[in-house]
């Protein structure tokens, strides 16, 4: 019904992700396991690589004789539905918004600025934030936007490296608007307050 309208894309039998980096492995060791997790028909969760999302409904569907249940997600950001089974969700990384304690280590990383980014080049740094994206933990996401936050203050960013902040910022501030229930104007400020000196 209001499917039509959007892109829907499915999660059902996707492989396993390819190998993945050492900090890719470890941010999805930080990430609470979703195996045993139920989300709820209206609740917003985060999608890996694709940000905020809200659960719209949760159906059944017969795929090659098999029924499977789905999450039906339509992505706050753009518009475009998700179809996630309710099986995948670990493998999917889907997992609910972050919690008062976990938006609190967020702004203690983005007020750590005494770290050192790699020397290294462009495409290599953009293939390993891309990675931690990816992985939606809401850490993995912070240290790419913090990291390029420090790097701005050195010299002037790249199109690819403002490219880069604007998605791990975009995805940062929708999650935290929600969680701290406020609008996504005020968290952006707060945000560059802290890097503005």
């Amino acid at each position: 019904m209001g499917i039509s309208k959007a892109a829907v894309r499915t999660n059902a039998f996707r492989p396993s992700p390819v190998k993945r980096s050492p900090f890719a492995r470890k941010a999805m060791r930080r990430v609470k396991p979703a195996q045993d997790m139920n989300f709820e028909e209206g609740q917003k969760v985060v999608y890996p690589g694709h940000g905020v999302g809200q659960i719209q409904s949760i159906e059944s569907k017969e795929i090659s004789g098999i029924s499977i249940s789905f999450y039906m997600i339509r992505i706050l950001e753009n518009d475009i539905t998700v179809m996630v089974p309710t099986n995948k969700v670990a493998n999917v990384g889907l997992r609910p918004i972050a919690n008062e304690s976990e938006v609190s280590k967020v702004y203690s990383m983005l007020k750590d600025k005494k770290i050192v980014v790699e020397q290294s080049t462009w495409n290599r740094r953009y293939r390993e934030y891309m990675e931690k994206i990816k992985t939606g933990s809401i850490y993995e996401i912070t240290e790419v936007l913090r990291d390029l936050c420090v790097l701005r203050t050195d010299k002037v960013l790249s199109f690819g490296e403002k490219k880069m902040l604007e998605l791990a910022k975009g995805l940062l501030v929708r999650e935290l608007a929600i969680a701290e229930d406020t609008d996504e104007p005020t968290v952006e400020a707060q945000i560059e307050e802290l890097f503005a000196a």
